[in-house]
């Protein structure tokens, strides 16, 4: 038995050593001296005591985890030089993308090294000097150079990388002729504004001419895409039979009707295909691509630096604006201040971008709000991890909670197979949201304003409390809820006057949202008779007819001993959706008579003094006329 444990403990051992030893050592200390020595913007979590592989952001290693193989790191805010004898070290690199930051001089001469490298992008950035020799780099499948400040010539040693692809150097300072590049496996170019002179090359003119723009390039008639050789040019001849008699003028007309007729048909498919790839597209990633936002003009070159995607310190994301172009999206929901949507990137991460609509702040004023916003940090609410701000779009990004918001969890499929939201997760939704409602009063010398609480704003967070998104934006925003619909059955009366929110309305939205963790009732719902009814309203009316009872969600019947519990729970809420808004409690009372409810979390969050000695009684229940 004893050697049977030695034998164990030895193959654990052995385990342990073999995990070691595939750390790759060396290409992890040339990354850290690559970001030790180029300053940037966001933070990487990226230290010598932590594993490299499948847990520093933006780096892929191999199978065996023995090299690394993959550097994404987009966006990070890198200035300045690359560092020498750093990134050159990788040896075994076959991805670098490094766009979309503000690195300058020219392209580093010891890349030579990175034999493996077959993607290489590079661009918006602010590169300079000559273009690289290329033919060391025989694997190369896509090169991404454009939207930098390299001139010089196009180097011929291009014809060295016989598996290239794709093949960007627009929006530089490229001056001479075009090489005639003759790449059995390009597919795709843009040499578009630089400084080229000359003709299209024969090898070349299969591109559209488009890719060729903004240069002092000559183009003549064999320029333009040509037809199949097999193909004659229009012309009347066309019409002469092999017999050489002419088309009757009966058959003339029948052949131009039925062109008419299916040319009619054609353009309705298009119409209807349209539609289709549109509702498939789910309006993020298309319309963007309708307005031209796409990566080649997007951002000019002298816009590049203030047009990025901004990310706030700690998060670790590696994308960009491209990354979210291309990313797969749906609509999550169209909300008070615009579309959310779920992007999945290349990389499989998923983030929630809100595209805001009616902004109407200058970029300064946005970016301040957006400060405020990203500099909170509290377990409550829902973290803001980046931002994008230009004249066509407004951007926001936050995690992906898989789980939903509250407001489907409650509303969503009822009856079989729905799994109920029981009386102690409603609590700890009922805490955090107060609590995180509270943390956002505090901030701004406690003047800051959520301005549109409600249950799809909320979300369960790793210890399933509540956790608030999608604050901050009345101060920025024309935006407001049509009267009749969900959204205005959570906004205090003084807001439908003023349409000005402020803290003591935030309150009687949260109150909105206990009625409806309480009820399992939307704020806004019809009747069997298709009457509106207005979820305030109905709980006064049933209260003041003393059937209490009638108010609870029947799901929450079927739970003992929590009667009591409830009734406080409705008292809070009663207290915070009263009319006056000097009547309504401030959130720090409000946390304090939640958790006065049940100390769920006491050993947790010792926030408060015991039930029986609470200062802070809950109110008693009052009808409202």
């Amino acid at each position: 038995m004893e050697a049977l444990y030695i034998f164990t403990w030895i193959l654990h051992l052995v385990f342990i050593v073999s995990q070691v030893s595939s750390e790759p050592f060396e290409d992890k200390q040339a990354l850290l001296d690559f970001v030790n020595n180029l300053p940037h913007f966001r933070s990487l979590n990226w230290n010598e005591s932590s594993p490299v592989c499948n847990n520093w952001t933006g780096v892929k290693c191999s199978g065996d985890g023995s090299r690394i193989v993959a550097v994404r790191l987009p966006g990070v805010g890198f200035s300045g030089q690359i560092p020498p004898n750093t990134i050159s070290r990788l040896s075994a690199l076959k991805i670098l993308s490094l766009r979309s930051n503000i690195i300058s001089g020219y392209f580093p001469s010891d890349f030579v090294n990175l034999r493996s490298l077959c993607y290489l992008y590079l661009q918006f950035n602010n590169f300079s000097g000559p273009l690289p020799d290329f033919s060391v780099w025989k694997n190369l499948t896509i090169v991404n150079l454009s939207n930098n400040g390299f001139n010089g010539t196009i180097p011929l040693s291009l014809l060295n990388l016989t598996q290239l692809q794709a093949l960007y150097l627009a929006n530089n300072s490229l001056s001479g002729e075009i090489p005639d590049l003759k790449l059995p496996s390009l597919q795709q170019l843009n040499l578009s504004n630089n400084n080229l002179s000359g003709s299209i090359p024969e090898s070349l003119k299969k591109f559209p001419t488009s890719v060729f723009g903004g240069n002092n390039i000559t183009f003549d008639e064999s320029s333009a895409p040509r037809a199949s050789p097999d193909v004659a040019p229009s012309s009347e001849s066309n019409l002469r039979p092999k017999n050489g008699r002419r088309i009757g003028e009966t058959a003339l007309l029948g052949i131009i009707i039925a062109a008419a007729v299916l040319g009619l048909l054609a353009f309705v498919f298009l119409i209807i295909a349209c539609r289709v790839r549109r509702k498939r597209e789910d309006g993020f990633v298309g319309t963007l691509q309708k307005r031209e936002m796409s990566p080649e003009k997007m951002v000019s070159r002298n816009q590049d630096a203030s047009n990025r995607l901004f990310f706030f310190e700690g998060c670790n994301y590696a994308f960009d604006l491209e990354d979210l172009l291309r990313a797969s999206a749906e609509v999550l929901g169209k909300g008070t201040f615009g579309m959310a949507y779920k992007a999945i990137l290349e990389d499989a991460t998923t983030v929630v971008v809100k595209r805001l609509k009616e902004v109407n702040v200058g970029k300064r004023d946005f970016e301040q709000q957006m400060e405020i916003v990203g500099n909170i940090r509290h377990e409550n609410v829902v973290e803001l991890k980046a931002y994008y701000y230009s004249k066509d779009e407004k951007l926001m990004v936050y995690d992906y909670f898989s789980q939903g918001s509250v407001s489907s969890m409650l509303h969503g499929k009822r009856g079989e197979g729905k799994i109920p939201l029981d009386w102690d997760t409603r609590i700890r939704i009922a805490i955090g949201t107060a609590r995180g409602i509270a943390r956002i009063h505090a901030e701004t010398g406690g003047k800051l304003v959520h301005g549109n609480i409600k249950s799809s704003n909320i979300f369960l967070n790793s210890q399933q409390y509540g956790c608030v998104s999608d604050l901050g934006l009345t101060t920025i925003t024309n935006s407001l809820a049509p009267v009749i619909s969900r959204a205005a059955g959570y906004r205090a009366p003084e807001v439908t006057d003023t349409r000005k929110a402020a803290q003591p309305s935030d309150v009687y939205s949260f109150g909105v949202v206990l009625l409806e963790l309480l009820t399992g009732k939307s704020p806004i719902h019809t009747t069997g008779g298709d009457e509106l009814v207005h979820l305030v309203r109905w709980v006064h009316s049933v209260v003041r007819e003393e059937w209490t009872a009638e108010v609870f969600d029947v799901e929450l019947l079927r739970y003992p001993n929590i009667e009591e519990e409830m009734v406080e729970m409705l008292q809070i809420a009663l207290a915070c959706v009263v009319r006056m808004p000097d009547q309504r409690p401030k959130m720090p009372e409000v946390v304090k008579m939640i958790e006065n409810v049940r100390r769920i979390d006491a050993d947790n969050r010792p926030s408060s003094e015991n039930k029986s000695e609470s200062s802070t009684p809950p109110p008693p229940v009052v009808a409202e006329n």
